[in-house]
C-alpha cells in the first residue's frame, strides 16, 4: 500500500552537495562520448557533465538488492520495485568551466500517484539549481517515476518506427560505453551493467542504456548541430532503449528549434527532446 499523504510529507525538502570539477573528471567524461573539447582549467566544460558531479553517496552495504541506495534519506520512500528517470528540463543561463567548483541545490517539488496502464505509479518532481563557483549556471527539473514490476506474460501495447531524422547519427550501446557511465555518475544500479541480473530478476532483454546518457547525447547533438550551446533543453522517456541492438540519435530543425530523439533502427520512439 502506498501512503501518498506520508510520502507528500517530503516536499519541500532539500539538500547541497558539491564537487570541483577537475581536468581529469572532464577527461574521462570526453573519453566516455567520444569528444574532443579541451580538458584543462578555464575550458568550458561539456554539456551535462553536472549530471556527474556530487552524486548521492552511500556505503555498499547500504546498497538494496538493485543497486540502489536504500529507500528514504533525500528522496521519499516509495515502496514501489522499479524506478527510473522519466524526464526532465534544464535552462541553461552560463557555462561551467573546468577547474571550478559546482554546487547543486536540490528540491522536492511535488509527489504524485497516478494509474497507469501497467499499474500504479508514483511521480516525483525534483528542482536543482546549479551554481558553478558561485554563478548560476542551469536550473533542472528532473522527474523520477516508480512503479510496479511488470506481471509474468504481460503484453505491451505496439508502437509506431520511429522516422529518420534530418540529422542522424547511429550508437553501439557496448557494454564499456554503460559501465563506463554507471562509474562517471557512480550509479550502482544494475540494470546497466548486470547481465544476468537484468535478464533473470527484473525480466528485461538486456542491459538498460541510461535516460540521462541518452539525454546527455541529444543534447551535445543539439549544440552541435546549432553552433552553440540550447538557452532550454526539454526530454521525455518514452520507452526503454537495451544493449542488444545498436540505437540512433536524430534531430530535424523546425522554426527555429530542434525536435529530437533516440530510437532503434527499426523501433519506436524510446526518448523525444526539444532544443531552443
Amino acid at each position: 500500500m502506498t501512503d501518498i499523504d506520508h510520502l507528500r510529507q517530503w516536499i519541500g525538502r532539500e539538500e547541497v552537495r558539491s564537487e570541483l570539477l577537475t581536468p581529469a573528471i572532464a577527461e574521462r567524461f570526453n573519453a566516455t562520448f567520444g569528444l574532443a573539447g579541451g580538458t584543462q582549467d578555464g575550458d568550458i566544460a561539456p554539456l551535462l557533465i553536472h549530471l556527474c558531479l556530487a552524486p548521492a553517496v552511500v556505503s555498499t552495504q547500504e546498497l538494496g538488492p538493485d543497486g540502489h541506495p536504500a529507500r528514504g534519506g533525500f528522496l521519499p520512500p516509495v515502496p514501489l520495485p522499479r524506478r527510473m528517470w522519466a524526464g526532465g528540463a534544464f535552462t541553461f543561463h552560463d557555462d561551467i568551466r573546468i577547474g571550478e567548483t559546482v554546487t547543486q541545490h536540490s528540491e522536492i517539488r511535488d509527489v504524485s500517484l497516478k494509474q497507469g496502464r501497467s499499474g500504479l505509479l508514483c511521480f516525483v518532481v525534483v528542482r536543482h539549481r546549479i551554481e558553478s563557483d558561485g554563478r548560476l549556471v542551469l536550473t533542472e527539473r528532473q522527474d523520477i517515476v516508480y512503479r510496479d514490476a511488470d506481471s509474468p506474460g504481460a503484453t505491451k501495447k505496439a508502437l509506431p518506427p520511429a522516422p529518420d531524422g534530418a540529422h542522424r547519427i547511429e550508437i553501439v550501446p557496448s557494454a564499456p560505453l554503460l559501465f563506463r557511465y554507471s562509474a562517471l555518475t557512480f550509479n550502482g544500479h544494475r540494470i546497466h551493467y548486470d547481465a544476468p541480473y537484468t535478464r533473470e530478476e527484473e525480466g528485461y532483454p538486456g542491459l538498460i542504456v541510461h535516460g540521462p546518457m541518452q539525454a546527455t547525447m541529444l543534447a551535445q547533438l543539439a549544440a552541435d548541430i546549432m553552433g552553440r550551446r540550447p538557452e532550454r533543453f526539454e526530454f521525455r522517456s518514452l520507452s526503454p532503449l537495451f544493449d542488444n541492438a545498436n540505437f540512433t540519435l536524430n534531430a530535424t530543425e523546425e522554426e527555429g528549434r530542434l525536435t529530437l530523439w533516440t530510437s532503434y533502427a527499426d523501433g519506436p520512439v524510446a526518448m523525444t527532446a526539444q532544443a531552443e
